[in-house]
C-alpha cells in the first residue's frame, strides 16, 4: 500500500465521518422539531404564559431549516465540483480523440507512401531485372 492510497483512504473515512456527523446532526434536529410540534399540539390555545413556547418552537424550525440547508448547500457544493470535474474530463477525453484521429490520419499517408515507394522499387527491379535478362541473351 502507498502513501498515496492511504491518505486517500484516510481522506474518505474523514469524509464519511463528517457526513455521517451531519446526517446524525439533521436527525436530532428533526427529533426535536417533531417533538417540540407534537407537544405544539398537544398544548391548549396559545396563553400569554405560553407564548414564549411558540417561540421556542418556530426556533427549533430555523435551526431544523438551517441546518438542511447547511447538510444540502455541502451536497450541492460537491455536486457541482463533480460536475466541473467531469466537464474537464469531457473536454480531455475530446481533445485526445482529435488527436489520436490526427496521428492515425499521419499512420495513414506514411502507410500509403511507404506502399508507392515499395511499389516503385519492385517495378525498377523488375526492369533491371529484365534488361540484366536481355543483355545475356544477347
Amino acid at each position: 500500500m502507498t502513501a498515496t492510497n492511504r491518505s486517500e483512504e484516510i481522506e474518505e473515512t474523514a469524509e464519511a465521518d463528517n457526513n455521517l456527523a451531519a446526517v446524525t446532526e439533521v436527525e436530532a434536529g428533526i427529533r426535536d422539531f417533531v417533538r417540540n410540534d407534537i407537544a405544539y399540539l398537544r398544548r391548549p390555545a396559545a396563553t400569554p404564559e405560553t407564548a414564549p413556547l411558540d417561540a421556542h418552537a418556530e426556533a427549533t424550525v430555523n435551526n431544523v431549516n438551517s441546518l438542511i440547508q447547511r447538510v444540502a448547500g455541502t451536497s450541492l457544493a460537491e455536486i457541482e465540483k463533480l460536475i466541473s470535474e467531469l466537464e474537464s474530463l469531457r473536454d480531455l477525453l475530446h481533445a485526445e480523440g482529435q488527436r489520436v484521429q490526427r496521428e492515425i490520419s499521419g499512420y495513414a499517408q506514411l502507410s500509403q507512401a511507404a506502399m508507392k515507394s515499395t511499389r516503385m522499387i519492385a517495378d525498377n527491379v523488375t526492369q533491371w531485372k529484365r534488361a540484366a535478362d536481355g543483355l545475356r541473351n544477347s
